[in-house]
């Protein structure tokens, strides 16, 4: 029995009835068993395939109406101008001001985008720092990663360090300052280097700045830290420091008398 044949008309009509579809019910709906028959008919056309969903959905070029990110999403599944996940999350990153993290591409997107930014980091599409704690995806060339490193650095608050959303700002920056200043140089320079530990990337910066201290004293304390020169309290390794010597005990003459 002959398979029965449909143009690409035909399938231009469906989609621009429906919108979207997946493989199988564009077959259904055609009449067609056969999936090379279909693809070769969305050859014909001009089509996209969705980013979300494994790719399983399609429609027509001339449908979505795409925001200014190049993405359009309709009854949840996700389209983009610039092709698959993996080449979306890359544009998008691209062209963001300030580089964007896990989860504002997760926002944007509607899906979960950490594989394909592993990927992507790890074939050297894109680069990768870590800021305020959680990893930032920028552009692999350097000459659009650094204005996209300087505006996420400015997006950071530089007035505080260490406070709480709730404490007050001037009162807590006081108290830091004072403690600060009463501490001895070793004390400072390790509170320091504490201080850009927890901020992670660009961290011995933003304290130098902050504390009005040189970046290589905070990178020093920072090292002595992460190193095994010290133990908890800031108390020497056993046997670091000068060998210990036994104060010797003067043996005292006894002046013997005759009787």
């Amino acid at each position: 029995m002959r398979t029965p044949s449909f143009s690409s008309q035909d399938l231009d009509n469906f989609l621009s009835k429906h919108l979207i579809a997946t493989l199988d019910e564009l077959k259904e709906a055609l009449g067609s068993t056969a999936t090379s028959t279909v693809l070769r008919r969305l050859r014909e056309l001009r089509y996209l395939s969705s980013y979300s969903h494994r790719g399983s959905y399609y429609t027509l070029a001339s449908i979505p109406h795409f925001d200014d990110q190049g993405l359009w999403q309709h009854l949840s599944v996700g389209f983009s101008k610039h092709g698959n996940l993996i080449a979306t999350c890359q544009v998008l990153v691209e062209r963001s001001k300030a580089g964007m993290s896990t989860k504002q591409l997760d926002a944007l997107l509607g899906v979960e985008s950490k594989r394909a930014l592993n990927q992507l980091f790890h074939n050297g599409k894109l680069e990768r720092r870590k800021v305020d704690g959680i990893y930032v995806y920028f552009a692999s060339d350097s000459k659009r990663r650094r204005p996209q490193e300087l505006a996420r650095s400015e997006q950071t608050p530089k007035d505080t360090l260490g406070i709480s959303s709730g404490a007050n700002p001037d009162e807590v920056r006081a108290a830091i300052i004072l403690f600060f200043s009463v501490l001895d140089e070793k004390q400072r320079r390790l509170f320091a280097g504490l201080e850009s530990l927890k901020r992670g990337y660009g961290g011995d910066q933003f304290v130098a700045d902050w504390l009005k201290v040189d970046p290589h004293t905070v990178a020093k304390g920072r090292r002595e830290l992460v190193g095994d020169e010290l133990l908890s309290g800031g108390v020497r390794r056993k046997g670091a420091g000068r060998k210990s010597t036994e104060k010797k005990r003067r043996k005292s003459s006894r002046r013997s008398t005759d009787s």
